[in-house]
């Protein structure tokens, strides 16, 4: 069985033994540049490694959906060409961008997702959830694009087969203007929310998201004054005392609440690449090491599993670049969708796995003085 297979199997086997708790502690930012650039970044953590690659998809690619039944689903030809991460040799983006600057980022949504009802006269509008992201990017330029022809499209759950189960998501997506909306299914029903920091995370829903904030308007990036209690001065430790109290673990509600401020807090970069380096540092704050968040549970071979940070990604709307770095090699890498062959006939694959190389300076790097 060769690695990809393998690292599906045991997606499989883990999702059957823990009751699909696994890989809900992704996390998404956007950040936006003085030069007008628009950078949506984010994590993707699971408990097994995905086996991504960079895919390159292009113009005019015939698309097939997936219907629960098997009968065809929706049919379409890419209009707009794409590139992204995808995941277990699936030919759809889980995160990406097209060559008009639209960003669509695909979240776990455990527990909370409820798709649409389907039925053989939806056949033909039926795409899979892990279809739906690179749908969107394949034929729209825009969020307000997207929010109008929301309705064509009919997502139900459908079994992936090579998981066994239906992966329950949802879905931002960023235009190169700075709009941001998130897709949720919830009670059979597409359910669409304008998001206006531009942060994403897990479940609950993305309202609930939002009405949790109001528990932090408190915080302060400045520092806290003194407090006087009858003649007792009591004074900050030092800095960050503004800070204090907002939440540092690794729950889908804390990581967006992290999320909102850092990503609004940081001084606004000048530059695109300012910016891509900028949401790099954010999501540092974000990064799960392999062990420290753990399921009770473990697997057939005796092994503890846990999520960790498989990938980290950044996707520079105007410059039409995907950035990543992976859990094995934390050096930033780009593709450049703009020199590749929009009108190729095939997929073009680029392997994200590598591993990382410590640079040992010597005497001849030194500066004298």
């Amino acid at each position: 069985m060769n690695l990809k297979k393998r690292s599906v199997a045991l997606v499989a086997a883990l999702a059957l033994t823990l009751g699909i708790t696994t890989a809900d502690a992704c996390t998404g930012i956007r950040l936006k540049a003085k030069d007008g650039t628009v950078v949506h970044a984010r994590t993707l953590e699971f408990a097994v490694d995905l086996k991504s690659d960079v895919v390159v998809i292009p113009r005019n690619y015939q698309r097939s959906g997936t219907t629960p039944d098997g009968k065809k689903g929706m049919q379409w030809k890419t209009k707009y060409a794409t590139i992204g991460a995808n995941g277990v040799d699936l030919p759809y983006i889980f995160d990406g961008l097209n060559e008009k600057g639209l960003a669509v980022g695909t979240f776990y949504f455990p527990g909370t997702a409820q798709y649409m009802p389907y039925s053989d006269a939806v056949a033909s509008k039926t795409i899979a959830p892990w279809e739906f992201g690179s749908w969107v990017l394949e034929n729209f330029a825009t969020v307000d694009e997207v929010r109008k022809n929301i309705d064509k499209v009919v997502v139900p759950s459908v079994v992936l087969k090579a998981w066994g189960f239906a992966p329950p998501v949802h879905y931002v997506v960023h235009d190169a203007s700075g709009k941001s909306i998130v897709i949720e299914f919830v009670k059979g029903k597409p359910v669409i929310y304008d998001n206006p920091l531009g942060v994403m995370a897990n479940s609950p829903t993305f309202d609930w998201h939002m009405t949790n904030l109001r528990n932090y308007i408190n915080v302060s990036l400045k520092p806290v004054k003194e407090l006087k209690l009858d003649g007792v001065v009591l004074k900050p430790f030092g800095m960050g005392a503004g800070m204090h109290g907002v939440p540092g673990d690794f729950t889908p509600p804390s990581r967006f609440v992290r999320a909102a401020l850092f990503s609004h807090a940081i001084f606004q970069p000048k530059t695109g690449d300012d910016a891509v380096l900028e949401a790099f540092h954010i999501l540092n704050n974000f990064d799960i090491p392999r062990g420290s968040v753990r399921e009770e549970k473990k697997d057939e071979h005796g092994n503890v599993e846990a999520d960790y940070t498989v990938w980290t990604s950044a996707n520079d709307l105007k410059r039409k670049r995907f950035y990543f770095r992976t859990y094995n090699d934390s050096r930033i890498r780009m593709v450049d969708l703009t020199k590749f062959d929009l009108n190729a006939k095939n997929i073009v694959v680029i392997p994200m796995d590598s591993k990382e190389e410590i640079k040992e300076l010597t005497i001849k790097d030194a500066v004298k003085k």
